[in-house]
């Protein structure tokens, strides 16, 4: 009992690792990805091996199932809470709104604005925005808020150079 019980707190560490390790490695940060691989090898040796010991008892080898699964959905919690990373909004609006364009600057989020024509040749106004992930729900409620009928679409850039989010990480 006492085996199995350490089999599943060890999965509930070692998976959320996992996760971490993983984002930070998509996320070009090696080194820390280097340090979680390292706990997470010792983890995963550890609870292996006890399990490994025994193959005969279902016990231990339920706790490691068990402690898998739920370790998944702790490291996808912990990775949303993290919220590691920047998000390019864009934002079609069928009329040009200066209080939202104003708001969102407030909030000092980059913001750019281009003119365009829809389907039927009507104008259309476009907002890219550039957020830091934790703030992408922040934006996405202002927007609707304030446009009820906006077309959102987010995207994860991979690398940018220049413009507004660059002179505000230099700040930091």
């Amino acid at each position: 009992m006492i085996n199995a019980l350490a089999i599943f707190v060890l999965q509930l560490i070692y998976v959320p690792l996992l996760t971490l390790r993983t984002t930070f490695v998509v996320k070009g940060k090696k080194v820390q990805a280097s340090l979680f691989a390292f706990l997470e090898a010792i983890i995963y040796i550890v609870s292996l091996g006890i399990v490994f010991s025994d193959l005969k008892n279902f016990l231990n080898i339920g706790s490691y199932i068990l402690g898998y699964g739920i370790g998944v959905y702790i490291g996808g919690r912990i990775e949303e809470k993290l919220a590691i990373g920047y998000r390019s909004i864009h934002v079609n609006l069928t009329n040009y709104n200066e209080d939202l364009i104003n708001k969102l600057r407030e909030l000092r989020f980059g913001v750019t604005t281009y003119e365009g024509e829809g389907i039927n040749k009507e104008k259309r106004f476009k907002l890219e925005i550039v957020s830091h992930r934790s703030r992408e729900n922040e934006v996405i409620s202002l927007i609707q808020s304030l446009e009820k009928n906006a077309f959102i679409v987010s995207y994860e850039p991979t690398q940018f150079r220049g413009g507004y989010i660059t002179k505000q990480l230099k700040k930091l």
